[in-house]
């Protein structure tokens, strides 16, 4: 891959990965309820099941939705409800030490990994970064530094945003202050739905 490409795609995956998105959200979230640790799994999810589409996209799955218009709008309905309902988890969260006997709980490895298929802004991502930064001649060679950058740059991620959440854990130690960031939070994951449907 030459430099100037390695380069503009090093740029454009470090926006992807550390803007506000869906991902992020939950990842602060996790980290204010749960903290860094139980919110391994959900990061590594991520990481995995990012990846796997990416490589999905890099080896076809793209051509598939360019072929089926229609599969966009099976993405799109199935990508809101779900982000609706992790709205309406997150709002109603408590945070895991609070109550004696709630069943809050981070999610897990599999569910990070299953909501990277339908959550938009991965979506855009990897088909972007496979259109733009993978030459059709050169696939064997620039999908595997498209995978590795990528994978990193979500790794980093993920950690950055798990961490935010954990320092955020410190300044919202009452119940009160924890429910306004988790609606606030809930907030933005149904804002981030908008582009999609629209």
């Amino acid at each position: 891959m030459p430099p100037d490409i390695f380069l503009a795609l090093l740029l454009f995956s470090t926006v992807m990965a550390f803007t506000p998105g869906p991902n992020n959200i939950l990842l602060a979230v996790s980290g204010v309820n749960f903290g860094f640790s139980r919110s391994v799994p959900q990061m590594v999810g991520i990481t995995v099941g990012f990846t796997a589409m990416l490589a999905a996209c890099g080896l076809g799955l793209g051509a598939v939705f360019a072929a089926v218009p229609a599969l966009h709008v099976v993405l799109k309905a199935a990508g809101a409800a779900y982000m609706l309902w992790l709205a309406w988890k997150v709002a109603t969260a408590h945070r895991a030490s609070d109550e004696a006997g709630t069943l809050a709980r981070p999610i897990t490895f599999w569910q990070a990994a299953a909501f990277q298929w339908v959550n938009p802004k991965a979506l855009v991502a990897a088909l972007s970064a496979v259109a733009l930064y993978v030459r059709p001649d050169f696939m064997q060679s620039d999908l595997p530094i498209l995978l590795g950058v990528l994978a990193v740059c979500t790794a980093g991620s993920v950690v950055t945003w798990a961490g935010f959440g954990v320092a955020l854990r410190k300044l919202l130690r009452s119940q009160r202050h924890a429910r306004l960031f988790n609606g606030a939070m809930a907030a933005l994951l149904v804002a981030s739905i908008v582009p999609m449907v629209i």
